[in-house]
């Protein structure tokens, strides 16, 4: 087994259980932009990918004028109007602690924009944690594994020697397209049986079990 010397955690559904928060808000941007609410199963599955690739899957027949009008609505929403409770999942910091005092580097991979992140990093007060992440707006969006290849070349770390943590197939598949080692975690929007089609290392049903597998 490879030295792990690197692990990258997704962000929404996988630190934060921010999912409820996304659905609702992405409900109500579709309201306010005139078009047909999609189900929380729907957005469910795109949670992860950047908003561009997700208002297609969304809302396949709109233009350019309506998915800047969703933008900007579900930007809105999602920071200023919801209230829809976002805590961090049980164990994180000390997770993040542990990890961390035995020298392993930490990344985060998210869909959001860096705007949103460094948002949530002063929110949750874990944003020292970690030593490089790269976002929605600078870099391809997931299922394309470029986020990971970035900062492998950054931290100058073999694939080989990190692993992906993440609750959904878009995380999966980012890493398995570059033979990265990975995690699937089942309290975000992926079960065990859609993680486990992409050859995880492992899937665990809280982060503190990760600490088993590295």
């Amino acid at each position: 087994m490879s030295e792990v010397n690197l692990v990258i955690f997704d962000w929404d559904g996988t630190v934060m259980d921010s999912i409820g928060r996304i659905v609702s808000s992405m409900q109500a941007a579709a309201g306010l932009t005139g078009l047909a609410v999609p189900s929380d199963y729907a957005v469910k599955q795109i949670i992860g990918l950047s908003l561009d690739p997700a208002f297609a899957v969304l809302f396949p027949d709109t233009d350019s004028q309506q998915r800047r009008q969703l933008f900007e609505h579900y930007r809105d929403h999602y920071t200023l109007y919801d209230t829809t409770p976002s805590p961090l999942f049980a164990g994180v910091e000390l997770l993040l602690q542990t990890l961390t005092e035995k020298n392993i580097l930490l990344a985060v991979a998210t869909g959001k924009a860096r705007r949103g992140l460094d948002r949530m990093f002063a929110d949750t007060g874990l944003g020292h944690y970690f030593v490089t992440s790269r976002c929605a707006d600078e870099a391809q969006s997931k299922p394309h594994p470029d986020m990971l290849i970035q900062i492998s070349q950054q931290l100058d770390i073999l694939p080989a020697n990190a692993i992906m943590v993440g609750d959904t197939s878009h995380d999966m598949k980012m890493a398995q397209a570059i033979n990265m080692p990975r995690v699937g975690v089942t309290h975000g929007v992926h079960g065990a049986d859609v993680l486990g089609q992409y050859q995880p290392k492992a899937i665990i049903d809280n982060l503190p079990a990760l600490l088993a597998h590295i």
